[in-house]
């Protein structure tokens, strides 16, 4: 047996489990044994019988004597089932009334759930995990705890479930969590260590981790002698996981570098003719970050390279002198926005900085496609020098085979293969994608580790900050007022809401809706409405009226999160606040405090979420991007941060970004010597996406 033997080959566990673990998406030894334990119960010591508690305390874990079970109904259709538990040893003690004699009474209850009941009788041993309250009509009450009943466990196997550290799986459909628990040890218990290879190299096993090997790791995490011992185990396997993606990304790194591009850097005159027409000089940290893609371009290997700055940094201009000196070269530049708004807002901009140079600047998105204008594909001498779309990039009768710059704005909001197909375009492209969303050190040299780095980390002169401040349910007519006198100003606001229809599912307000009775309580100033389902032709119609001032306010969903530059809005109000991560709360802020005026951001919340509530302030009280994207990696995790499926982060199932960060560095050294000196280690998967074909082959390859 080894790790990828398929379950219905074996004689254990039993067919009937077997069968369920088939069904519940276990196919092979190794997906039953990498699926962790979530939490543990210390099952040779029990928490002691709760008695006296004023208010809700922790989750404890207690074992009991069932005494009476009970299907109530609080009113039509609202059963709840209500078990009586009496603490082990006194299952004489029949009702409330015996156990009132020793010990507060203690109920466990599960509402809409009638069948439940059938799972329990009096006299029945049990062991319930949850958190206990006081009753409303004195004792002790816990919801939905979870539980094992133990009299049908069968002896031989109750060392397995008790007198132990015992780990609790989350639940799989059709697999219940004893019979889960039996079948993780019967396969410890039929497979050999030699049969579960390491995958770490051998420096790895000094330190904490000496003596320890991936067979022994996996023994205890899911059965361990000690706690401390499930802890070393977690970060040996924490480690592997953390090895095989820095691995990945060396890998790709060291691929990417292997490919024979072209220099495309012209002599800089356009630049150099461009800087001196703006009217305001570049940032110390633009200037830097266009010394190091100028070098990177003037290479024959191809540039893959990360523009990092925050929201307003000026990314833009980076991006605008670097195909500058693309395009000075002979070659063609393209930039890549996730969003048609944004999309045309840089052809604006590049229209608005660039046509005095004399630069034929084309635009592709699926509306001007559908309108007939296709610039792309003209042919001959009228092919457009910079190409500005979305991912209709991708498409059409034709490639761009002249392409020597890449340029992917917000990249993570781009699946692997669309960025794969754009880079494919030309011939080994220089690549650069930005981001405005600041990414902690650890993310970084983690998810793109196989990207060099340039960062914007200070703002251009003359930027306002932005005054936030967070609103419990503000009084919509006071708002009003606030906003008429920014319209009497000349100032324009936007009002975001988290849906765009109401939903039964959730107690949200939405734009839709409110936009109705934004109109009302605003007139006589007119207010748009911008939402995701809007055609694209609808949204760009919006934003152009409300660019230019023909709408005072706009009632918007999220859509306006990325790029939107209107310099006129001094003001923005987030409804519903809490419902938004920061990471995303702090793009939304950054639309504003474009224009020389004072700027207001309001958060907006009804107050009763004390965690969104503290989450919100925190953004108050910093303009800092980094510290907020910090605040929201400990609150949200890497996977929402940056999008789990685009990074790769999506894989970690042990590894966590934020505590195990000498874990990460420790990964990225025994990766570097594990490629550095050949050895033998686990591979990149050949359906992997990322892992980069023939150049010529059209295989699937994401550089960034």
């Amino acid at each position: 047996m080894t790790l990828s033997t398929p379950l219905e080959t074996l004689t254990v566990p039993d067919k009937r489990l077997r069968k369920a673990l088939i069904a519940g998406g276990f196919l092979t030894v190794g997906d039953v044994l990498t699926h962790y334990p979530f939490r543990y119960e210390d099952r040779t010591a029990f928490d002691g019988w709760p008695d006296g508690i004023t208010e809700a305390g922790p989750a404890l874990c207690l074992q009991g004597v069932i005494t009476d079970v009970q299907l109530k109904r609080a009113g039509p259709g609202r059963p709840f089932v209500v078990v009586t538990l009496a603490p082990p040893g006194r299952e004489d003690s029949k009702g409330l009334e015996g156990l009132q004699a020793f010990a507060a009474p203690l109920t466990l209850r599960w509402f809409n759930m009638p069948f439940i009941a059938k799972s329990f009788a009096a006299d029945q041993d049990i062991i319930v995990y949850g958190k206990p309250k006081p009753a409303k009509r004195g004792g002790l009450v816990i919801d939905h705890p979870e539980f094992e009943i133990l009299n049908d466990t069968p002896t031989e196997e109750a060392t397995i479930h008790l007198q132990r550290i015992a780990p609790i799986y989350g639940a799989r459909e059709g697999v219940p969590q004893k019979s889960l628990r039996r079948a993780v040890w019967q396969l410890l218990e039929q497979l050999e260590d030699e049969s579960i290879p390491d995958l770490l190299p051998e420096p790895s096993a000094q330190g904490e981790f000496a003596g320890q090997s991936r067979a022994q790791a996996l023994r205890s995490i899911h059965f361990p002698p000690t706690l401390p011992d499930k802890d070393r185990a977690r970060r040996y396997l924490a480690l592997e996981e953390f090895f095989l993606l820095q691995l990945k990304v060396l890998r790709r790194r060291q691929q990417w570098d292997a490919l024979a591009g072209a220099s495309h850097c012209g002599p800089g005159k356009l630049l150099t003719h461009w800087l001196e027409a703006l009217p305001f000089p570049l940032t110390g940290a633009q200037q830097r970050s266009i010394a190091e893609i100028r070098e990177d371009l003037a290479r024959v290997r191809p540039m893959n390279r990360l523009l990092q700055g925050d929201v307003g940094s000026g990314k833009t201009f980076v991006a605008m002198a670097a195909m500058l000196l693309a395009v000075e070269s002979g070659c063609q530049a393209a930039l890549m926005a996730p969003t048609q708004i944004l999309a045309e807002q840089h052809y604006l901009n590049f229209r608005r900085w660039l046509d005095p140079l004399g630069l034929r600047i084309g635009l592709r998105t699926a509306s001007r496609k559908e309108d007939g204008f296709d610039p792309l594909f003209s042919g001959g001498l009228n092919r457009p020098q910079i190409l500005i779309g979305t991912h209709a990039l991708l498409h059409g009768d034709s490639e761009l085979p002249d392409l020597g710059l890449a340029v992917i704005d917000e990249q993570h909001k781009f699946g692997v293969e669309q960025r794969a197909r754009l880079v494919r375009q030309g011939t080994a492209p220089h690549v650069l994608v930005m981001t405005a969303t600041p990414i902690p050190r650890t993310l970084t040299m983690t998810v793109y580790g196989d990207l060099d780095v340039s960062l914007i980390d200070e703002l251009p002169a003359g930027r306002r900050p932005i005054v936030t401040a967070v609103r419990e349910q503000p009084d919509l007519t006071q708002v009003a007022s606030f906003l008429k006198q920014q319209f009497e100003a000349g100032r324009q606001a936007y009002l975001v809401y988290p849906l765009i229809d109401e939903s039964d599912a959730l107690d949200l307000k939405a734009a839709t809706k409110e936009h109705a009775t934004w109109e009302k309580k605003l007139a006589p100033h007119p207010v748009g409405l911008l939402h995701g389902r809007l055609k694209p032709d609808e949204k760009e119609e919006v934003m152009r009226r409300f660019r230019a001032n023909e709408f005072a306010a706009l009632v918007s969903t999220s859509v306006i999160e990325v790029g939107v530059d209107v310099p006129n809005a001094s003001v923005m109000i987030i409804f519903e606040a809490e419902r938004f991560g920061l990471a995303q709360l702090h793009q939304l802020r950054g639309r504003i405090g474009r224009g020389p005026h004072k700027s207001f951001c309001i958060l907006a919340t009804n107050g009763k979420n004390p965690e969104g509530l503290q989450r919100l302030q925190t953004l108050a009280a910093t303009s800092d991007g980094f510290a907020v994207a910090e605040a929201d990696l400990l609150l949200r995790g890497p996977g929402d941060l940056l999008g789990s499926a685009q990074s790769g982060i999506g894989h970690l199932v042990l590894g966590d970004l934020v505590r195990d960060t000498a874990l990460v560095r420790l990964a990225r050294r025994l990766a570097a010597q594990a490629i550095a000196t050949g050895d033998s280690v686990p591979t990149t998967e050949p359906s992997d996406p990322e892992s980069p074909g023939k150049r010529g082959s059209k295989a699937g390859f994401c550089p960034a």
